[in-house]
């Protein structure tokens, strides 16, 4: 028996779309086949986890699961047609509130759409459809969604696909897999897939439209008389120069070092928000200089803050 989608991701069954997004980030952040290399169970739990997100999420499907339309797998299920339309009551036996009025009306509907794939140049006798479109979602690392990045993941139903992100890509962005998604019938074309792209947080790293914004320690002597000192970016480490007399809260600006440039969009910068650390454990000498230095270098750092 196929698992309760809504205990999948331990939600109640009344769950708004938030309610559930939020509990699929919180679980597939915790069985997440990255953080969990070789633990089969976390990764057949996080295919799980996925699948039940996937439908759940898409409103008319989650209309269908929840009438018991569709199985957990997104299958329709088996109609009971002579009991459904037996126990219908009424004038005619089979009258039923599907919108037929007699049982031979769904085989006429199919046979209006073999003609119709006639009609369309399919052989004698062929029903063709389109397949069904697929959704997924998967979570990519914050420096992969800045830079771009090919990936292969493997979708909940076993398919393993190659993934290209496009730098500059924003969390929450849908991508569209061409053919990507249910087989056709008959012969007919294959769905597409839709791919949902959640990023991941950065310990360092923070996103505003295409800059990139990053705190910067630096030590007393460096803001006092100014360094040239090692600042990371989305791209890798470079060298920046901290002008004499810098404070906390001060802002330096690498122009271009933010998301890269793509499809006509100019190149974001990094903004540098530098942060004074005094060392863990002051030396006498510090403490000494300091003491004679404020004697004749007083100041008032709090002045005009008090109301």
């Amino acid at each position: 028996m196929a698992d309760d989608l809504y205990a999948v991701l331990g939600v109640s069954r009344d769950a708004s779309g938030d309610d559930i997004k939020k509990a699929y980030r919180k679980l597939a952040k915790k069985y997440h086949p990255d953080l969990n290399p070789g633990d089969r169970a976390a990764e057949e739990t996080f295919k799980k986890i996925q699948a039940a997100n996937n439908l759940l999420s898409d409103p008319e499907k989650r209309k269908q699961y929840d009438a018991g339309e569709i199985d957990a797998e997104g299958n329709e299920t088996p109609r009971r047609y002579y009991r459904e339309y037996a126990e219908a009551g009424g004038e005619h036996p089979y009258r039923s509130s599907a919108g037929y009025e007699d049982i031979s009306d769904v085989f006429s509907d199919l046979f209006r759409s073999q003609a119709r794939a006639r009609g369309r140049g399919g052989p004698e006798g062929e029903f063709r459809m389109r397949g069904g479109d697929a959704r997924y979602s998967i979570e990519v690392p914050f420096l992969e969604a800045v830079n771009g990045a090919k990936k292969r993941v493997t979708m909940p139903n076993g398919k393993s696909l190659e993934i290209t992100i496009p730098p500059g890509l924003h969390d929450g962005q849908v991508l569209r897999l061409r053919s990507q998604g249910m087989p056709g019938y008959g012969g007919g074309e294959a769905g597409d897939a839709y791919v949902e792209v959640h990023v991941a947080p950065h310990r360092g790293f923070r996103r505003h439209g295409n800059n990139i914004h990053v705190e910067l320690p630096i030590g007393l002597h460096e803001a006092v008389l100014g360094a040239k000192v090692r600042v990371p970016t989305v791209t890798g480490a470079v060298t920046m120069t901290v002008p004499p007399g810098s404070n906390s809260g001060d802002t330096l600006r690498l122009r271009g070092k933010g998301v890269p440039a793509s499809a006509g969009r100019p190149a974001g910068d990094e903004v540098v928000t530098l942060q004074v650390r005094l060392p863990e454990k002051p030396d006498e000498e510090l403490k000494s200089f300091l003491a004679d230095w404020a004697k004749t270098h007083a100041y008032d750092p709090r002045k005009g803050t008090e109301g």
